[in-house]
């Protein structure tokens, strides 16, 4: 691993900085996996790692004001819509878009004469 680093560390320091892979998948596009196996694996979970646990700790923040005694009545469906919406309440929903959805369903439980 000593020699696989200090290898990598050679060929950046050849390179000329205005090139520098910025991003964590630029740098995994540069790095040759028969060459660099261990960084190509290190970089590899780099790119998927989360950034912010935040929105991990809302959902389970969110949860825990969602279990109610009117949970057991709940499916589960109708929980996990509920805690998107809790969870990504900073995204702006069209009424109408919602209004238009729910008018096209065909699935009532009441029907209504006029």
């Amino acid at each position: 691993m000593m020699a696989e680093l200090e290898l990598w560390r050679s060929k950046w320091l050849k390179v000329v900085t205005s090139i520098f892979p910025k991003t964590a998948v630029q740098s995994l596009a540069e790095c040759e996996r028969g060459i660099f196996p261990n960084i190509h694996k290190l970089l590899s979970i780099f790119c998927v790692i989360p950034t912010s646990i935040a929105c991990v700790e809302r959902s389970f923040s969110s949860m825990k004001r969602i279990k109610t005694y009117l949970r057991s009545r709940m499916s589960e469906d109708r929980l996990n819509g509920l805690a998107l919406l809790n969870v990504h309440r900073d995204v702006l929903v069209s009424v109408d878009e919602v209004l238009e959805k729910f008018a096209i369903s065909s699935a009532r439980r009441l029907r209504f004469k006029v």
